[in-house]
């Protein structure tokens, strides 16, 4: 895979996840406002109820007091005739003649409105009544001056009943100009507000909690639940009690203080499965792209692992072949110490070859729990003067040191002798290396609690932070400008990692870089 390649599917992946994440958002936003729409819409209708039903109950109020004294008056109602007119229509043909008469009559009622709290010793009431007639007169020949004679109807109709239109208008203008006059503690009440409030928040299906005040001309009155405090974003309002010219006095304000969690609570099941959703998706996003990342080091690492065991086995079969030629002259063949040198050039070279394979076998057998590791109680520092006798010819070479500093008092672990060697030997060909100049090294000792710890400290080129994060890494190398001017496969400290981890101890490094580092190992004590 290229990297344009590469770098290119995780855009695409990338911004895919991001637009599903702004979709959700989205959504979530809409389907709230939604939501507080549909909750402003249906306290609207609720209030509007509320609203009519203080009217109506306050006129069936009056209108109950009204017709309890109309009745108790005992007096006959004086009539006013309030309109008359009369219709006539004539027939040519057959010579019949229809006159139709309507009058509407006032009954007034002298009423005494002390219980209406009216500072007039009475009041006129009236009732509407009409009074309708149809006179039907055949072959009888009419003009308009004879219709005030006494003439009879060959047919007549009479009919008469109340105007419910008139007394109904009459009544709400009384009722409403001397209700506007009234407290308003005498004219609402808190309790019958909250129930009607609460009776038909109900019926429209919203459960929640409100508080409500009534305001007189934009102020405060005492007509008020007992917590209620006015916020713009959750109150509503609606003008209640108007008078005759329809004035905005009073306005009852409904506020609900859990409205967010209210519509929040509607939505929280379907958002806490697209969370769930969206949060699989993330962690499945996030899991491949890491897999991806993680394949794509993997195979520049084993690159560069070809490319530097390649390089590692170049020199020695050149090295052999070299030797095998050189034998292979008569001049050399008989020349027995030149024969026992090459010889001794050809078994160095396949030694080295077969300790890089065995690295590699090494490690794979430590992966698949194969390598059988038999532990013995041996004193840890019997184990490092091993292995800085290995390391001696090397660093003779390089004219380096190795200094020890054993301040450990309790030094015997549970290790198995062959692998442990090896442990400090890869540590300390690290340090030789690693160093640009003849190696310095020490190493330290000492106990902490059950514990002992193994330090190895060199002077060399050090490493940088990513390189501490990964140097146990099978394949891991720090690159230092030429990938072959220090020889390895970044084998050596992942068989350090696994051996360690084995003996139930830990490994770690602090490095400077330019400045050297410091490998550290913790092996428990036996008791």
């Amino acid at each position: 895979m290229s990297k344009l390649f590469f770098r290119l599917l995780v855009l695409l992946m990338s911004l895919s996840l991001i637009g599903i994440i702004l979709v959700q958002v989205y959504w979530f936003n809409t389907s709230f406002e939604n939501n507080e729409e549909q909750f402003k819409f249906h306290v609207k209708q609720v209030l509007g109820n509320v609203a009519e039903k203080l009217q109506k109950q306050e006129a069936y109020s009056f209108y109950d007091r009204y017709n309890k004294l109309k009745d108790s008056t005992g007096k006959i109602p004086q009539k006013d005739d309030l309109l008359e007119f009369t219709y006539v229509q004539k027939n040519l043909k057959t010579n019949k003649t229809i006159v139709y008469s309507n009058s509407i009559i006032a009954e007034d009622f002298n009423i005494s409105s002390s219980l209406f709290d009216k500072k007039t010793d009475s009041s006129k009431f009236k009732n509407f009544s009409s009074k309708r007639i149809t006179e039907i007169y055949n072959n009888k020949p009419l003009d308009n001056s004879m219709l005030d004679q006494s003439l009879i109807p060959d047919e007549r109709i009479e009919k008469s009943g109340s105007l419910d239109v008139l007394d109904n208008a009459q009544f709400e203008i009384f009722y409403k100009d001397i209700a506007s006059a009234m407290p308003l503690e005498e004219r609402v009440s808190i309790e019958n507000i909250q129930s009607l409030i609460k009776r038909e928040l109900e019926e429209y299906g919203v459960k929640i909690n409100f508080e409500f005040g009534v305001y007189n001309s934009g102020a405060a009155t005492k007509v008020a639940s007992a917590n209620f405090k006015y916020n713009p974003k959750n109150s509503y309002s609606i003008p209640i009690l108007t008078d005759n010219e329809e004035h905005e006095q009073y306005k009852l304000m409904v506020s609900f203080p859990q409205k967010k969690r209210f519509l929040l609570s509607e939505l929280v099941s379907i958002t806490i499965l697209s969370i769930i959703f969206t949060l699989i998706i993330i962690i499945a996003y996030s899991s491949a792209l890491s897999q991806l990342i993680r394949q794509r080091q993997i195979s520049e690492i084993k690159t560069d692992f070809i490319n530097n065991m390649t390089h590692e086995f170049k020199t020695p079969i050149a090295t052999i072949n070299l030797a095998l030629d050189a034998i292979r002259n008569p001049k050399i063949i008989d020349d027995k110490e030149k024969v026992l040198r090459y010889l001794a050039m050809i078994r160095d070279e396949n030694k080295r070859m077969h300790a890089q394979v065995e690295n590699v076998l090494r490690i794979s057998k430590l992966e698949k729990k194969e390598l059988e590791i038999e532990k013995e109680s041996i004193p840890i520092e019997d184990v490092i003067n091993d292995a800085i006798e290995h390391v001696s010819l090397i660093l003779e070479d390089r004219n380096g040191t190795i200094k020890t500093h054993f301040n450990a008092t309790r030094t015997s672990v549970l290790v198995n002798d062959n692998h442990f060697t090896n442990v400090i030997v890869n540590i300390l060909e690290n340090a030789v290396k690693y160093s640009p100049n003849p190696p310095e090294i020490d190493v330290y000792t000492e106990n902490i609690k059950d514990m002992v710890l193994i330090k190895v400290q060199d002077k060399g080129l050090g490493m940088s932070k990513i390189a501490q994060k990964r140097i146990f890494e099978k394949f891991y190398r720090e690159h230092t400008g030429d990938i072959h001017n220090v020889k390895g496969h970044g084998l050596g400290l992942a068989y350090v990692k696994k051996i360690v981890d084995d003996h139930n101890g830990q490994v770690y490094v602090e490095s400077e870089k330019g400045k050297g580092s410091t490998f550290t190992i913790k092996l428990p004590l036996i008791n």
